[in-house]
């Protein structure tokens, strides 16, 4: 029995034989080219025979030994046609897309590009109008979107993948890929459902960038997902894990499947009815990946292949160990030399952590005050990583992960009376002084660019400062060892929190003042130790006070 299937050029039959095994039989669309039906044919026999380690349909030989023929279409016109095996299985929207899925999928597609690395073929090298590298072609159709929102959106897309991955282009791998790993070319195991049958539908089939068969895969993938930076996170490992991608590769990535999605949704619009809901989950998903940073996003993605979510990041983080004696004090006498106490933020049910997530800071530093002159307190201190429920704003939801907070507090805390100054460990520059005014914020903001030799640049930010820096401080200016960075704030000038310096660090010294998260999601805590690491040694701390602070 044949049983046509949905194909929007060839003629596509399933080939029901009864006895377990199917086949596909391929009749190709008369107008493809001679080269264009070869490459095809010539790609699957070299998986088959490449033992890729992943299911692609496998060609059987005509009674004369061919691998496709030719023959007359009723309307008198030679097509080429191939039958290949059939490989059941569920379209990937028909699963519940588990990670483990997604890691399988990724390890699929990586076995499979393994394979074609090397190969060639005259028809790999065709021109493909959804091809990545030719994204702004795509131009010419912004005019057919009629949503207004949605028209600058693509064009925001676009106009990133020019200034910043265009440039690139040159520099990343190119070879033979699938190119359109999407819902239709997914087979899922449904006997076992986090397992690929195989990998089906070579049409798109081109020689353009390895990352680009990563970045297609991901944007059709990690539609309708809670947290979509670890649903590709999940793809991309696996591929990763069987075909090892580079550094500036997955630097490129995040870019690409926003870039991907513009071009489909783009290319869609002149013949795509503006109420059809087809389309939702993918104008959704470049929404929600529009809405977060792009440092962050490909943070996540390179740690998740095991490289440094930030480039020179362990490098900063041993030398901060390393080089600790060094440092001039923060604080005044040596923080080592004081009496220190843990503030109770990490206590959910705690007076104080109740008050100041109530934004009642007088009631909260009233409760500090009074418990650090009854046991003869110093120096309060908040530690990195420390999980708290102070942050109640809405600029603490995560952008990241649907329904998540941020909880997670990336920077330390040493909570002393307002006016007390505080001093920059080594030399630096300034780089930025601003106020932060809402509510929660940093109130007074300061960062310090850090170049000492042997150690990549950082960047430390100095957070619920006194607003006279303002006046005193430029951008460009030096400071030295030592030198005064600025005063702990008052409450009505450091985001309305009992006084404190929030001190942290950031590895990624492109980031403004305002980028730099001091409170992230648990889900990627060991990203944000990679881009803003602990900087407890950098201000003179001994780690071991804040596990016996009392």
């Amino acid at each position: 029995m044949a049983i046509a299937l949905n194909s929007p050029q060839d003629g596509l039959f399933r080939l029901v034989t009864g006895t377990g095994r199917d086949w596909a039989l391929h009749i190709m669309n008369a107008h493809a080219s001679a080269t264009e039906c070869t490459f095809q044919t010539a790609l699957l026999h070299h998986l088959a025979s490449a033992a890729a380690g992943t299911a692609t349909p496998r060609l059987k030989l005509s009674m004369a030994g061919q691998l496709q023929v030719t023959t007359e279409s009723p309307t008198g016109e030679a097509c080429v046609v191939r039958m290949m095996s059939w490989i059941p299985g569920a379209a990937l929207s028909a699963t519940n897309k588990s990670l483990e899925l997604l890691g399988n999928l990724g390890r699929a597609m990586g076995n499979m590009d393994r394979a074609l690395q090397g190969f060639t073929h005259p028809g790999a090298l065709r021109d493909l109008p959804c091809d990545l590298r030719h994204a702004s072609r795509m131009r010419g159709h912004l005019p057919d979107v009629p949503d207004a929102a949605q028209r600058a959106l693509l064009e925001r897309t676009l106009n990133r993948f020019e200034a910043r991955i265009e440039p690139r282009i040159g520099h990343l791998r190119s070879q033979v890929i699938h190119h359109q790993i999407s819902d239709g070319q997914v087979r899922v195991d449904m006997s076992h459902p986090h397992d690929i049958a195989g990998l089906i539908g070579f049409d798109q089939s081109v020689h353009s960038l390895l990352i680009a068969d990563v970045a297609s895969a991901c944007a059709q993938a990690i539609q309708n997902m809670a947290d979509p930076i670890g649903a590709a996170c999940a793809l991309t490992a696996g591929f990763h894990e069987q075909y090892p991608l580079r550094p500036e590769e997955l630097d490129c990535l995040f870019d690409l499947i926003k870039t991907r999605l513009a071009i489909n949704l783009a290319a869609s619009a002149p013949h795509h009815h503006p109420a059809a809901t087809d389309l939702v989950p993918a104008w959704q998903l470049l929404q929600r990946l529009d809405g977060m940073n792009p440092r962050f996003a490909t943070a996540i993605l390179r740690k998740a292949c095991g490289f440094d979510a930030m480039e020179g990041a362990g490098e900063v983080r041993r030398w901060m160990a390393t080089h600790a004696h060094t440092f001039e004090p923060i604080v005044r006498p040596h923080p080592a030399r004081l009496t220190t106490a843990q503030v109770p933020y990490g206590d959910a049910q705690h007076y104080m952590t109740i008050e100041s997530a109530a934004q009642q800071p007088l009631k909260a530093t009233a409760w500090w005050e009074s418990y650090c002159a009854t046991h003869r307190v110093q120096l309060g201190l908040g530690a990195w990583g420390e999980k708290r429920t102070v942050y109640t704003s809405a600029a603490f939801e995560s952008r990241f992960i649907s329904g998540k907070r941020r909880m997670h507090h990336l920077g330390i805390d040493l909570f002393m009376p307002a006016g007390t100054a505080v001093h920059t460990p080594l030399a630096a520059t300034v780089r930025s002084v601003q106020i932060e005014p809402d509510p929660l914020d940093y109130g007074g903001l300061i960062t310090l660019l850090h170049e000492p030799k042997g150690c990549p640049p950082f960047v430390t930010l100095w957070g619920h400062m006194s607003h006279e820096a303002v006046a005193r401080l430029k951008p460009g200016q030096p400071l030295a060892a030592g030198e005064v960075v600025g005063y702990m704030g008052e409450i009505t000038e450091n985001g309305g929190w009992t006084p404190h310096l929030h001190f942290q660090v950031s590895t990624d010294i492109t980031l403004a003042a305002a980028e730099i998260l001091g409170v992230g999601e648990a889900e990627y805590l060991g990203v944000w130790a990679d881009l803003f690491p602990d900087p407890t040694s950098l201000a003179g701390i001994p780690a071991e006070r804040f596990a016996a602070s009392t």
